[in-house]
């Protein structure tokens, strides 16, 4: 069976570039390194907030990505991060460009 990039994008209101650094280094395993199965990362400031827009190539990874790390992190604490949890859009990707 063929997977298909899935994409997320989070939107959190009064976000700050500030709890963006701290939320990604406490998530990521590395600077400039992806988790593993994200293909894409984008996070910026936006209308309101903090958007963060990602694409895994599967929702599998997603999944797998959100349950074993992100989540238990969030819920955890992440001193100097997003302290509540964002508004979430999922997307069945229908075309990813280079």
């Amino acid at each position: 069976m063929e997977t298909t990039p899935y994409g997320i994008v989070h939107f959190f209101p009064g976000g700050t570039k500030e709890q963006y650094e701290a939320s990604l280094a406490a998530v990521h395993p590395g600077e400039g390194r992806l988790p593993e199965g994200q293909i894409f990362h984008a996070g910026g400031s936006s209308e309101g907030g903090w958007t963060i827009m990602a694409v895994h190539d599967s929702k599998e990874s997603w999944e797998r990505f959100r349950d074993t790390i992100l989540m238990p992190r969030m819920q955890q604490g992440i001193e100097g991060g997003f302290t509540a949890l964002p508004e979430e859009t999922v997307i069945d990707l229908y075309k990813v460009l280079p």
